[in-house]
C-alpha cells in the first residue's frame, strides 16, 4: 500500500512537467480500444479533465469506425475500402455523420461533463473549420473515385482557440466540406495531424492499440522509446515501419513537418497513458521528435 508520504513525493515529480506543459496546447487523437473499451474509456476522460485543470490546453479528435460499421450493418448496407478508405456515397455520408458528429461526438462531450471537465462539440464543418476537396486513391495505377472523402486543403482554428481561451476542451469530429458545402468524410488522423499544425501544437498524441513503434512487432521488448524523423525514415526505407503503421507514422511525420514540436504514438489501453506520457520521467509509448534529443 502506498504511504501518503509516496504520493506527495508522486506529485512532487509530476510538477516540472505540469510547468512545462501549462499553458501548451496538446492536441489528442482519440480512437482505438480506449474508445470503445469501458475501462480505458473512463480513464482517458478522467486523464483529460485533469490535464485542463493543470493549465494544459487538449484539443481531441476522433474518428469512429466501429460504431459506423455497426450502424451500417443495422440497415443492411455493406462496408467497402479501398486502399484503407471507407468508401463513401451518398447514404453512407449520411450515415456517417450522424453517427461521429452526434452519436460520438456528443457522447465524449458528455462524459467529459460529466467528470468535471467543460467541452464543446464540434465538427470540421463548424466555423468553416475544414475546407476539403474530393480525394481519388490510386489503385494499380488508376484512380479510383470513392466517394464523399475529402482532402483537407484550408484549416481554420479561430473557434478552436476561443474555445481554448474560456477553458473549453474541443471535441471534433472528422467531418468537413468542400467550397459548395457539400460534407465530406476525412480520415480522422489526417484531420488530428493537420490540426496539430495549424496550433503549432506542442504535443500530438495518437492514442492506438499499440505500444508504439517497435523493431519486430511481434515483440513488445523492441518498442522505441524515443526516435528522431531521421530514423524514422530509415526504418521506412528498411521496411521496418510498414504495414498498418506507415500512414500513422507519415502523418506523425507530416505533423512535425508544419510545424508540432513532437508526436506520441501511445496505446490507449495503457492505464492512465496520457499521465504517465506528460508527468513521467519514462514517459509511454513512442516520441517522434524532429531532431535527435533527449526525452523530457
Amino acid at each position: 500500500m502506498i504511504s501518503n508520504l509516496d504520493k506527495a513525493k508522486i506529485l512532487v515529480k509530476a510538477l516540472p512537467f505540469i510547468k512545462k506543459y501549462h499553458s501548451k496546447t496538446i492536441v489528442i487523437k482519440y480512437g482505438g480500444s480506449a474508445m470503445v473499451n469501458p475501462v480505458a474509456r473512463e480513464q482517458f476522460i478522467q486523464d483529460v479533465v485533469l490535464m485542463k485543470y493543470v493549465g494544459i490546453n487538449p484539443v481531441i479528435v476522433h474518428g469512429g469506425g466501429p460504431e459506423i460499421n455497426e450502424m451500417l450493418q443495422k440497415i443492411g448496407k455493406e462496408s467497402k475500402f479501398v486502399a484503407g478508405n471507407r468508401v463513401t456515397d451518398e447514404e453512407t455520408m449520411e450515415i456517417v455523420e450522424m453517427v461521429l458528429s452526434g452519436k460520438v461526438n456528443k457522447g465524449i462531450v458528455a462524459d467529459i461533463n460529466k467528470y468535471g471537465g467543460k467541452a464543446v462539440g464540434l465538427s470540421g464543418k463548424d466555423g468553416n473549420m475544414l475546407f476539403v476537396e474530393k480525394k481519388f486513391v490510386e489503385v494499380d495505377g488508376e484512380k479510383v473515385d470513392i466517394g464523399f472523402v475529402g482532402e483537407i486543403k484550408e484549416i481554420n482554428t479561430e473557434v478552436i482557440k476561443l474555445l481554448e481561451s474560456n477553458d473549453v476542451i474541443p471535441v471534433i469530429s472528422s467531418i468537413g466540406v468542400d467550397k459548395n458545402g457539400q460534407t465530406y468524410n476525412i480520415n480522422a488522423d489526417y484531420v488530428a495531424g493537420a490540426i496539430a499544425g495549424k496550433l503549432q501544437a506542442d504535443r500530438l498524441v495518437f492514442l492506438t492499440d499499440v505500444d508504439g513503434i517497435l523493431l519486430d512487432y511481434h515483440d513488445k521488448q523492441t518498442l522505441i522509446d524515443e526516435i528522431d524523423v531521421k530514423k524514422v525514415n530509415d526504418l521506412i526505407e528498411r521496411g521496418i515501419i510498414s504495414g498498418g503503421m506507415l500512414p500513422k507514422v507519415m502523418t506523425c511525420l507530416n505533423a512535425i513537418e508544419n510545424g508540432v514540436e513532437n508526436v506520441v504514438i501511445l496505446n490507449g489501453k495503457l492505464e492512465h497513458s496520457m499521465i504517465l506520457e506528460l508527468f513521467t520521467v519514462e514517459g509511454a509509448g513512442t516520441l517522434i521528435r524532429k531532431h535527435e534529443n533527449s526525452k523530457s
